[in-house]
């Protein structure tokens, strides 16, 4: 006599319909489809983990970039600035910044600005040396 799969069947069937319940229609009924359905949704997920990091990014920067433009100083300069300050904080900290405690960021700003202008003498210095 042959080993039907019975209860291992019905168990794995209730665990996957388990998982589908918000899908629509035939996605959340038949058996197929909501096996490719779970399978591609899956797929989405995955791309999407990496994908929010990425939009996120790109929502720090334009505000960083729409502060520092209110400030009189481009994006660019500003993390320049950053590094030549040895300022350690991501781009989402300084947005946070920016947003919530102006003062705090008008600070790195003044900060920046400095290193900036120090980083900008000493390359006219070398500049001028060679010419």
């Amino acid at each position: 006599m042959r080993a039907k799969k019975g209860f291992a069947r019905t168990r794995a069937k209730k665990r996957l319909f388990k998982k589908v319940e918000g899908f629509v229609g035939g996605r959340r009924r038949l058996l197929k489809s909501a096996k490719e359905t779970l399978l591609r949704a899956g797929v989405f997920a995955f791309r999407d983990r990496r994908a929010k990091k990425r939009d996120f990014r790109k929502l720090f920067i334009t505000r960083l970039s729409a502060a520092a433009e209110m400030r009189g100083l481009r994006y660019s300069n500003l993390i320049h600035g950053l590094r030549l300050a040895q300022i350690g904080l991501d781009r989402k900290s300084l947005s946070d910044l920016a947003i919530f405690d102006a003062e705090t960021f008008d600070a790195i700003i003044d900060k920046v600005r400095a290193e900036l202008d120090k980083f900008n003498a000493e390359l006219a210095a070398k500049q001028k040396k060679t010419a």
